[in-house]
């Protein structure tokens, strides 16, 4: 352990930055509740998207990061803010009407659209816990509703009466004019109608732990804070929780970032510490727009589960958090190709290494054995060029290639295969074009095409790749890479793909021949 702890002390990688950052904080003594605390938070407005599981993967990584460097203990909490107002009806959701009715409810007083759970907020929460529960995430879900309600928010609650109008100070700095005359940190909730009421507060009994207001119809309501029958604005919400828990590190997007000063002041007016923030850039749809779940424009866990690993998505979230970046479909190929490079390169690592490679940080320092004999992208264009519809049919040329390789001894290629196929099937088939070579390209390809029929050379990937790149420089193409775009576009229908002599090498020199005698027959 000293040898590991040494390497992590100096480690550059992201994940232990952050743990030693964490670490300065209780350098001069431990913590006194006798652990540190990471939380994420999460809003139950509408189904969770991946955006959400990276935050729990990310935080994950620091703990495990964290605990390699200290003998502290640890605790993960994943904080559901579900007693919120439901403030708008989600686009991708069932029952819009009878949602509808129902805005301004906390969530877990929303019916389940869905009909299989005791509110939406409950439904939300339960499909959360089960993606975290397939990535094997070890954690402690708090609900915002049984924290208030269960009394467990109480004694920070009383203390924000007390303290009114010092958090009002806060709070009203950050508000534009319009929104000063209503604003107050305590939202009631109804005792007739349960919804959440943005109203002003008319008065503040620090002494009784009460706030009184007026409804809609101008009668006047007296409630406690304590007990459920508030809740805080987000914003203070967000302090009040840290003061309460004892929170000691919590990540959140680049669009709360501007929030960091408030939700830190919030906290120590209560009487807590601030904890150490880490601030990631946001997921981005196809256009370059943030994920929202009430658009539902990302692509959720089940979806990328639908045809890749989930090491691949860990691998995806662990790449430069700090650097926006697109989610969509195409991603994913790429993402199980770099995963399984580093898995492959991990065992021939020293030890600085080891832990500087992303697998140290999905796997917590045990990573597993690569078997991918093919990479993803390769199989992609094999399903293309074989018309595959089931992994099966891609076995036959993987067992040509690699001749060990059975899907009982190489499951994660088995895996593979089979996502493969799907994936060509889904989402390039519908848009593949095969277009015409030039005549420039028709020449060298008839050139390609009459050395591999006279090709005695077996089928060494090296070998193959270096006569399909002494054709290209013979022919004239400048840069090289033209030459290879050209095969994609004009065999595979891509603009990009594998290097060819593998891709020569596990579909077969005949069966490559015929390929592109078939291409240039078709114009």
């Amino acid at each position: 352990m000293s040898d590991l702890r040494d390497a992590a002390l100096s480690c550059k990688a992201w994940p232990f930055e952050e743990a030693r950052r964490l670490l300065k904080r209780y350098e001069k003594k431990p913590p006194e509740k006798g652990y540190v605390l990471f939380e994420t938070g999460y809003g139950p407005s509408g189904l969770p998207h991946i955006g959400t599981f990276g935050e729990v993967a990310r935080t994950t990584m620091i703990r495990r990061a964290f605990e390699t460097l200290s003998d502290i203990p640890t605790r993960l909490i994943c904080f559901s803010d579900d007693m919120d107002g439901m403030r708008k009806v989600p686009d991708n959701v069932p029952r819009q009407d009878m949602l509808h009715e129902n805005l301004q409810k906390p969530l877990t007083s929303v019916p389940d659209p869905f009909g299989t759970h005791d509110s939406f907020g409950h439904h939300n929460n339960a499909m959360l816990r089960r993606f975290l529960d397939t990535f094997g995430f070890e954690y402690e879900f708090y609900s915002a509703t049984d924290f208030y309600k269960s009394g467990q928010f109480d004694g920070v609650l009383l203390r924000a009466a007390e303290r009114y109008d010092e958090l009002m100070a806060v709070m009203l700095k950050s508000l534009r004019e319009e929104r000063r005359q209503t604003y107050s940190v305590f939202l009631p909730i109804h005792p007739e109608t349960g919804r959440v009421m943005y109203v002003p507060i008319k008065n503040v009994d620090a002494r009784e732990g009460t706030v009184s207001f007026d409804d809609e119809q101008g009668r006047e309501w007296t409630v406690p804070v304590t007990g459920g029958q508030v809740k805080l604005q987000w914003k203070p919400d967000f302090g009040a929780r840290w003061a309460a828990l004892d929170v000691d590190f919590e990540m959140y997007g680049k669009d709360h970032s501007t929030n960091t000063p408030i939700y830190d002041r919030i906290c120590e007016i209560l009487g807590g510490r601030k904890p150490e923030h880490f601030t990631y850039e946001l997921f981005l749809d196809e256009n370059g727009e943030k994920i929202s779940k009430s658009k539902g424009n990302g692509l959720t866990i089940d979806e990328w589960l639908a045809y890749a690993s989930p090491e691949s998505l860990s691998y995806f979230m662990y790449q430069k958090p700090k650097t926006a970046k697109r989610l969509w479909w195409d991603v994913i190929p790429r993402a199980v190709d770099e995963y399984h490079q580093q898995l492959r390169a991990f065992p021939e690592q020293d030890l600085k290494a080891r832990v500087n490679n992303p697998v140290w940080h999905i796997h917590n320092g045990t990573p597993p054995e690569s078997h991918m004999e093919v990479p993803f992208a390769m199989l992609l264009n094999l399903a293309s060029v074989a018309g595959a519809k089931d992994k099966d049919g891609l076995w036959g040329f993987i067992r040509r290639y690699a001749p060990e390789a059975t899907p009982e001894t190489h499951p994660d290629l088995d895996e593979a295969a089979a996502f493969a196929v799907r994936y060509f099937h889904d989402f390039v088939a519908p848009t593949r074009q095969l277009r015409t070579p030039d005549d420039k390209e028709r020449a060298a390809m008839a050139d390609l095409s009459a050395r591999l029929k006279d090709w005695q050379g077996g089928l060494d990937t090296e070998e193959l790749q270096s006569l399909v790149f002494a054709i290209g420089k013979e022919h004239g193409f400048e840069p090289l890479r033209d030459w290879f775009r050209a095969l994609y576009e004009v065999l595979l229908g891509a603009s990009q793909g594998p290097r060819f002599g593998g891709f020569i090498a596990l579909y077969g020199v005949e069966e490559t021949t015929r390929l592109i005698d078939d291409a240039l027959a078709r114009g």
